[in-house]
Protein backbone atom coordinates (compact mmCIF):
# COMPACT_ATOMS: atom_id res chain seq x y z
CA UNK A 1 0.00 0.00 0.00
CA UNK A 2 2.82 2.40 0.86
CA UNK A 3 4.39 1.68 -2.53
CA UNK A 4 1.05 2.38 -4.24
CA UNK A 5 0.63 5.68 -2.40
CA UNK A 6 4.19 6.62 -3.31
CA UNK A 7 3.57 5.82 -6.98
CA UNK A 8 0.37 7.90 -7.00
CA UNK A 9 2.14 10.78 -5.28
CA UNK A 10 4.99 10.61 -7.77
CA UNK A 11 2.51 10.55 -10.65
CA UNK A 12 0.72 13.63 -9.33
CA UNK A 13 4.03 15.40 -8.80
CA UNK A 14 5.14 14.53 -12.32
CA UNK A 15 1.82 15.71 -13.74
CA UNK A 16 2.10 18.97 -11.85
CA UNK A 17 5.65 19.45 -13.10
CA UNK A 18 4.58 18.72 -16.67
CA UNK A 19 1.70 21.17 -16.43
CA UNK A 20 4.04 23.76 -14.95
CA UNK A 21 6.45 23.28 -17.85
CA UNK A 22 3.54 23.61 -20.28
CA UNK A 23 2.39 26.84 -18.64
CA UNK A 24 5.89 28.30 -18.65
CA UNK A 25 6.47 27.29 -22.25
CA UNK A 26 3.18 28.68 -23.51
CA UNK A 27 3.66 31.92 -21.58
CA UNK A 28 7.14 32.35 -23.04
CA UNK A 29 5.90 31.64 -26.57
CA UNK A 30 3.10 34.19 -26.19
CA UNK A 31 5.61 36.72 -24.89
CA UNK A 32 7.85 36.13 -27.92
CA UNK A 33 4.85 36.58 -30.19
CA UNK A 34 3.99 39.82 -28.43
CA UNK A 35 7.53 41.01 -29.15
CA UNK A 36 6.96 40.23 -32.85
CA UNK A 37 9.55 37.45 -32.73
CA UNK A 38 7.46 35.38 -35.08
CA UNK A 39 9.86 32.56 -35.92
CA UNK A 40 10.94 32.07 -32.31
CA UNK A 41 7.34 32.03 -31.10
CA UNK A 42 6.21 29.65 -33.82
CA UNK A 43 9.10 27.27 -33.19
CA UNK A 44 8.44 27.21 -29.45
CA UNK A 45 4.71 26.62 -29.93
CA UNK A 46 5.64 23.79 -32.29
CA UNK A 47 7.96 22.17 -29.75
CA UNK A 48 5.22 22.41 -27.13
CA UNK A 49 2.73 20.87 -29.55
CA UNK A 50 5.05 17.93 -30.18
CA UNK A 51 5.17 17.32 -26.43
CA UNK A 52 1.40 17.82 -25.98
CA UNK A 53 0.11 15.38 -28.57
CA UNK A 54 -3.45 15.33 -27.18
CA UNK A 55 -3.78 19.09 -26.69
CA UNK A 56 -5.11 21.10 -29.63
CA UNK A 57 -4.20 24.50 -28.21
CA UNK A 58 -0.45 24.70 -28.99
CA UNK A 59 -1.19 23.45 -32.52
CA UNK A 60 -3.76 26.23 -32.81
CA UNK A 61 -1.17 28.83 -31.85
CA UNK A 62 1.34 27.58 -34.43
CA UNK A 63 -1.39 28.15 -37.02
CA UNK A 64 -2.38 31.52 -35.56
CA UNK A 65 1.16 32.94 -35.40
CA UNK A 66 1.96 31.93 -38.97
CA UNK A 67 -1.36 33.12 -40.35
CA UNK A 68 -1.44 36.55 -38.75
CA UNK A 69 2.17 37.13 -39.84
CA UNK A 70 1.21 36.36 -43.44
CA UNK A 71 -1.26 39.18 -44.03
CA UNK A 72 1.35 41.83 -44.84
CA UNK A 73 3.75 39.59 -46.77
CA UNK A 74 4.61 40.34 -50.39
CA UNK A 75 6.99 37.41 -50.83
CA UNK A 76 4.91 34.54 -52.23
CA UNK A 77 7.45 31.88 -51.25
CA UNK A 78 7.52 32.98 -47.61
CA UNK A 79 3.75 33.38 -47.52
CA UNK A 80 3.27 29.90 -48.95
CA UNK A 81 5.62 28.37 -46.38
CA UNK A 82 3.85 30.07 -43.49
CA UNK A 83 0.30 29.34 -44.61
CA UNK A 84 1.06 25.73 -45.49
CA UNK A 85 2.60 25.33 -42.04
CA UNK A 86 -0.48 26.93 -40.49
CA UNK A 87 -2.80 24.58 -42.40
CA UNK A 88 -0.72 21.55 -41.43
CA UNK A 89 -1.02 22.36 -37.75
CA UNK A 90 -4.68 23.31 -37.81
CA UNK A 91 -5.42 20.00 -39.54
CA UNK A 92 -3.63 18.14 -36.73
CA UNK A 93 -5.55 20.18 -34.16
CA UNK A 94 -8.83 19.26 -35.88
CA UNK A 95 -7.97 15.58 -35.57
CA UNK A 96 -7.30 16.05 -31.86
CA UNK A 97 -10.44 18.15 -31.32
CA UNK A 98 -13.06 17.46 -34.03
CA UNK A 99 -15.91 19.91 -34.56
CA UNK A 100 -14.08 22.64 -32.70
CA UNK A 101 -15.48 26.04 -33.77
CA UNK A 102 -12.25 27.85 -32.88
CA UNK A 103 -10.37 25.67 -35.35
CA UNK A 104 -12.95 26.25 -38.06
CA UNK A 105 -12.53 30.01 -37.62
CA UNK A 106 -8.76 29.53 -37.73
CA UNK A 107 -9.00 27.61 -41.00
CA UNK A 108 -11.16 30.37 -42.46
CA UNK A 109 -8.53 32.90 -41.39
CA UNK A 110 -5.86 30.94 -43.28
CA UNK A 111 -8.05 31.05 -46.38
CA UNK A 112 -8.56 34.78 -45.91
CA UNK A 113 -4.80 35.32 -45.80
CA UNK A 114 -4.49 33.59 -49.17
CA UNK A 115 -7.25 35.78 -50.58
CA UNK A 116 -5.70 38.94 -49.14
CA UNK A 117 -2.50 38.08 -50.99
CA UNK A 118 -4.14 37.35 -54.34
CA UNK A 119 -7.89 37.75 -54.43
CA UNK A 120 -8.22 37.10 -58.14
CA UNK A 121 -6.58 33.69 -57.83
CA UNK A 122 -7.70 32.50 -54.42
CA UNK A 123 -11.07 34.24 -54.03
CA UNK A 124 -12.97 31.92 -56.40
CA UNK A 125 -11.23 28.90 -54.86
CA UNK A 126 -11.71 29.68 -51.18
CA UNK A 127 -14.59 32.12 -50.61
CA UNK A 128 -17.22 29.39 -50.80
CA UNK A 129 -15.19 27.26 -48.42
CA UNK A 130 -15.11 30.11 -45.92
CA UNK A 131 -18.88 30.45 -46.05
CA UNK A 132 -19.14 26.76 -45.19
CA UNK A 133 -16.60 27.03 -42.36
CA UNK A 134 -18.29 30.02 -40.74
CA UNK A 135 -21.75 28.49 -41.05
CA UNK A 136 -20.51 25.24 -39.52
CA UNK A 137 -18.79 27.09 -36.67
CA UNK A 138 -21.92 29.15 -35.98
CA UNK A 139 -24.06 26.01 -35.90
CA UNK A 140 -21.68 24.44 -33.38
CA UNK A 141 -21.24 27.51 -31.19
CA UNK A 142 -23.83 30.26 -31.77
CA UNK A 143 -22.91 31.92 -28.46
CA UNK A 144 -19.17 32.04 -29.13
CA UNK A 145 -18.41 35.74 -29.76
CA UNK A 146 -15.32 34.99 -31.88
CA UNK A 147 -17.39 32.82 -34.19
CA UNK A 148 -20.22 35.34 -34.41
CA UNK A 149 -17.95 38.32 -34.99
CA UNK A 150 -15.63 36.56 -37.45
CA UNK A 151 -18.60 35.49 -39.55
CA UNK A 152 -20.12 38.97 -39.40
CA UNK A 153 -16.86 40.60 -40.46
CA UNK A 154 -16.51 38.11 -43.32
CA UNK A 155 -20.08 38.84 -44.42
CA UNK A 156 -19.37 42.58 -44.27
CA UNK A 157 -16.29 42.18 -46.42
CA UNK A 158 -18.26 40.18 -48.96
CA UNK A 159 -21.01 42.80 -49.00
CA UNK A 160 -18.51 45.60 -49.55
CA UNK A 161 -16.86 43.67 -52.39
CA UNK A 162 -20.19 43.40 -54.19
CA UNK A 163 -21.21 46.98 -53.39
CA UNK A 164 -23.93 46.01 -50.94
CA UNK A 165 -24.97 47.45 -47.59
CA UNK A 166 -23.06 46.13 -44.56
CA UNK A 167 -25.62 47.39 -42.02
CA UNK A 168 -27.59 44.11 -41.81
CA UNK A 169 -24.57 42.45 -40.22
CA UNK A 170 -24.09 45.08 -37.53
CA UNK A 171 -26.57 43.39 -35.20
CA UNK A 172 -24.31 40.34 -35.04
CA UNK A 173 -21.31 42.55 -34.30
CA UNK A 174 -23.24 44.15 -31.45
CA UNK A 175 -24.28 40.77 -30.10
CA UNK A 176 -20.67 39.57 -30.28
CA UNK A 177 -19.54 42.57 -28.22
CA UNK A 178 -22.11 41.66 -25.57
CA UNK A 179 -21.05 38.01 -25.57
CA UNK A 180 -17.37 38.88 -25.22
CA UNK A 181 -18.14 40.45 -21.84
CA UNK A 182 -19.08 37.09 -20.32
CA UNK A 183 -17.59 34.44 -22.60
CA UNK A 184 -14.61 32.46 -21.39
CA UNK A 185 -13.12 29.05 -20.85
CA UNK A 186 -11.36 27.40 -17.93
CA UNK A 187 -9.03 25.68 -20.38
CA UNK A 188 -5.57 27.28 -20.06
CA UNK A 189 -4.57 29.45 -23.03
CA UNK A 190 -7.95 29.05 -24.71
CA UNK A 191 -8.25 31.66 -27.52
CA UNK A 192 -9.41 35.03 -26.22
CA UNK A 193 -8.79 37.44 -29.09
CA UNK A 194 -11.34 39.51 -30.98
CA UNK A 195 -13.05 41.75 -28.44
CA UNK A 196 -11.13 44.94 -29.24
CA UNK A 197 -11.66 44.52 -32.97
CA UNK A 198 -15.36 43.77 -32.45
CA UNK A 199 -15.76 46.95 -30.40
CA UNK A 200 -14.01 48.95 -33.11
CA UNK A 201 -16.32 47.61 -35.82
CA UNK A 202 -19.34 48.14 -33.57
CA UNK A 203 -18.43 51.81 -33.17
CA UNK A 204 -18.19 52.08 -36.95
CA UNK A 205 -21.63 50.49 -37.20
CA UNK A 206 -23.10 53.11 -34.88
CA UNK A 207 -21.49 56.10 -36.60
Amino acid sequence: MKKLILLVALSITSLGWAQDQYTKGMSKALDLWGQQKINEASNLFERIAMAEEDNWIPYYYVAMVNTTASFDLKDEKQLTQQLERAKEFVDIAKRISPNNPELLVMEAMINTAWMAFDGATYGPMLSGKNVQLYNQALTLAPENPRVLFSKAEWDMGTARYFGKDTAPFCKDVGKAVELFATFGSEEPFYPSWGEDRAKQVWEQCKS
